[in-house]
């Protein structure tokens, strides 16, 4: 972990760099609803256009991300995938190779052999266990390895120094999804990361009430993200880029939450007969425990539980659970949990989810802000109807 100097992540988040305000200005940003502002007459500087994703709440919101990451730019998006697929077209041309982990989530995946095979862009898969793999993966066109920090949904911590230093020495890219960390516990640009996305959507709104994605880096790739996002389109709205900017104003507190509640968590969890395997980085039987240690300020919100009697047993915990919503996404307020066999993963058959660990039965919980207390009392209750079938 590199030391901060400056403001802290707290502080960032709130205030961006602090400075004086002058009097009489609202102490809260503005929505600037519009799609376009006035500009002089018979100037050539470029205009504001909310689709160039140069209105005010745009502007603010990436300035104020780009710290958090230690950035030269930000930029954020409509969603996610959107920053995950102008981030890989920002470097990426037909004919070049791309090299990524296997363990990512299925949407990018769907996204790598679909579209990009399209484009005409070759994409290698590596087993990141397989450390030497990463530089034998690399060839002559070659131009970025994609990595997830840490994986969706199986909770496995990269190396991404290791990986750092292949790219260093061949003169690629290194992308980074650090969606699962967020910028409090995991800041890969100070591991030798080249660029990070994030689906805001999760730890840096928080509430569950906007989609959107964001793509952090130098100026000359945000400046080439941002090309692409004018001509494809996916600008994010004021309105959400405004919720976003509040949700992250409380991102520090609610991540530290989170990381306290999926460690007590998992440590119940993994003492319930009930469950075939636990994952979470955290815990000291994790495989990538002491990587995670090094690594990261926190072990992050998630859970993957693994219930015995697969997906039927799965479908009587969830329909018992009050406290904790059964939906897709995560890193919300509130506890949600999840089959990723029906979600993240559903495009995989079986063997292909077992094979990367994802068997019927495991649930990916993501632990909100309440008392640990009621989320362990929620997952009691789950499985009761376990037992009681």
């Amino acid at each position: 972990m590199t030391p901060r100097t400056g403001p802290g992540l707290s502080t960032l988040s709130i205030h961006g760099r602090p400075r004086r305000q002058a009097d009489w200005t609202p102490a809260v940003m503005p929505i600037y609803q519009s799609a376009t502002f006035r500009n002089p007459v018979g100037s050539d500087e470029e205009v504001i256009y909310t689709r160039y994703g140069n209105n005010p709440n745009q502007v603010d919101l990436a300035r104020k991300y780009a710290l958090l990451e230690g950035a030269e730019q930000a930029i954020f998006v409509a969603s996610g995938m959107a920053a995950t697929a102008l981030a890989h077209l920002a470097v990426l041309r037909p004919g070049d190779h791309l090299v990524s982990s296997r363990w990512i989530y299925g949407g990018t995946r769907l996204l790598f052999d679909s579209e990009f095979a399209r484009l005409g862009i070759e994409v290698t898969y590596v087993d990141p266990d397989m450390k030497r793999a990463w530089r034998k993966a690399v060839n002559a066109n070659t131009r970025a390895i994609f990595v997830e920090a840490l994986t969706n949904p199986t909770l496995r911590v990269i190396d991404v120094p290791a990986i750092a230093k292949v790219t260093q020495d061949q003169g690629i890219a290194l992308i980074v999804d650090s969606t699962f960390a967020s910028p409090v516990n995991f800041r890969p640009l100070e591991h030798g990361a080249d660029i990070v996305i994030t689906s805001a959507t999760k730890f840096l709104n928080g509430h569950s009430d906007i989609i959107a994605g964001a793509v952090a880096g130098t100026a000359s790739v945000i400046d080439e993200v941002t090309r692409l996002m004018r001509v494809w389109g996916p600008s994010i709205d004021p309105h959400a880029a405004w919720l976003t900017e509040r949700g992250m104003k409380t991102l520090a507190l609610r991540v530290e939450r989170a990381n306290s509640n999926a460690l007590t968590v998992a440590k119940w969890a993994s003492q319930r007969a009930e469950f075939a395997a636990v994952h979470h980085p955290g815990l000291a039987t994790h495989p990538d425990h002491a990587l995670a240690t090094k690594l990261f300020d926190g072990y992050g919100g998630l859970v993957g539980l693994v219930l015995k009697g697969g997906a039927a047993a799965a479908q009587r915990f969830a329909s018992r659970l009050r406290v904790i919503t059964h939906a897709p996404s995560l890193a919300g307020v509130e506890s949600l949990i999840s089959e990723p066999r029906l979600t993240s993963h559903k495009a995989a058959s079986p063997e292909e989810r077992a094979a990367l660990g994802i068997p019927d039965g495991f649930l990916r919980l993501s632990c909100g802000c309440e008392d640990s207390a009621d989320i362990i009392a929620d997952l009691m209750l789950g499985l009761e109807a376990v037992r009681a079938r």
